[in-house]
């Protein structure tokens, strides 16, 4: 079966297993948020990190820009530093608003959600992509494009072919790593929303596919314009500088956020569902997302606070409408509760012990 047919393919979960442990695991976390009078959604310290990761992406460019900033090697330093910055926004700030879990007003959350706009990418593909395909089929052959990157490059699932390059991607995935948001604002943006456009996902997301285009091209416009032309006109810097500092700016984003998404999923014990010949997952949803996901670094709170708490992938799998702030706190009931029904719960001790598993996995399925 084709990728497109794959994509447009209808696939169900059996809910009916462990219905007492999603049942359990439901009342315990919301029984949580009713005694300790917290909301779901942020709070002052996510506020406080919001404008921190906004700042550290802007500030160092308006010091570029406003001539503050000269010296060549402070230029790429400050180029470093909102690539952190991007990729912090992206962690922190617009992955919880495009869940609807920065505030219960659905227009803080889409306005938020747009700073993804802002730093060049676009939220309504990146909630197609996440939100419906990935956090409903993780790891599910064709469904999830998380583990279905294009073109072959690497290789992610092992229900896909092996192809004879593959056998070095443990080797060059971590370069290819850097280059996933130029790739984002340049082609996939583009390709993607094609794509949605005509398999009918675009139109369920957004009620204007016209509009959903216009906005596409208006925000990458601006973005390209106060990211590369404003910079080149109006400072002293020569136009290749700006060029490899942008570049810079982007492998540091691409990479931090590569690195914290991939050893989420893509790890050597983990289950990979093929639903080629059948609709059906055997198996419930809850319990799918926890056969599929694991947590690293627990222990971390400098971690956990920069990569707004996606150490916690399994929490946030299952609770994607909850503010992560709230993740290590509900993460000690789920996991008790997942020990409880035998139901597996991985968490690696170290962010470094996560990536060497991954790595482990991008050897195995290059073979």
């Amino acid at each position: 079966m084709s990728m497109k047919a794959m994509s447009q393919k209808v696939v169900r979960f059996k809910n009916n297993l462990h219905e007492d442990f999603n049942k359990t695991l439901n009342q315990r976390v919301n029984q949580y948020f009713k005694n300790s009078k917290y909301g779901r959604y942020a709070n002052s310290e996510m506020v406080t990190k919001s404008i921190f990761m906004f700042a550290l992406y802007f500030v160092p460019y308006f010091m570029f820009l406003l001539g503050i900033v000269q010296n060549i090697w402070v230029f790429y330093l400050m180029a470093f530093l909102m690539g952190l910055g991007k990729a912090g926004i992206g962690l922190s700030v617009m992955h919880d608003a495009n869940h609807g879990a920065y505030s219960k007003k659905k227009w803080i959350n889409k306005l938020v959600g747009y700073s993804l706009n802002v730093v060049g990418g676009n939220a309504t593909n990146w909630k197609i992509q996440h939100n419906v395909k990935h956090h409903t089929y993780t790891n599910v052959t064709g469904m999830d494009e998380d583990i279905s990157p294009k073109g072959g490059i690497l290789r992610f699932d092992p229900n896909t072919p092996v192809k004879k390059h593959h056998k070095w991607q443990h080797i060059y995935a971590w370069f290819l790593y850097g280059l996933m948001t130029m790739s984002w604002i340049i082609v996939k943006d583009i390709i993607q929303l094609v794509e949605y456009t005509k398999d009918g996902m675009l139109r369920k997301q957004t009620k204007s596919v016209t509009k959903a285009w216009i906005w596409l091209i208006l925000t990458k416009v601006v973005y390209y314009s106060y990211i590369l032309a404003l910079p080149i006109l109006f400072t002293s810097l020569p136009w290749y500088h700006i060029l490899l500092g942008f570049t810079l700016m982007h492998y540091v984003a691409g990479f931090t956020l590569a690195i914290i998404f991939q050893p989420a999923h893509v790890m050597e014990d983990h289950t990979f569902e093929n639903v080629e010949n059948t609709d059906v997952v055997e198996e419930n949803w809850a319990v799918h997302q926890l056969k599929t996901t694991c947590n690293f670094a627990a222990k971390n709170k400098i971690l956990s606070w920069f990569v707004g708490g996606l150490n916690y992938q399994i929490e946030h799998h299952l609770f994607p409408n909850i503010c992560h702030v709230h993740y290590r706190k509900i993460s000690k009931i789920v996991r008790k509760t997942a020990e409880e029904y035998n139901i597996p719960y991985r968490s690696y001790p170290t962010f470094m012990s996560a990536l060497v598993s991954h790595g482990k996995m991008l050897h195995s399925l290059g073979r």
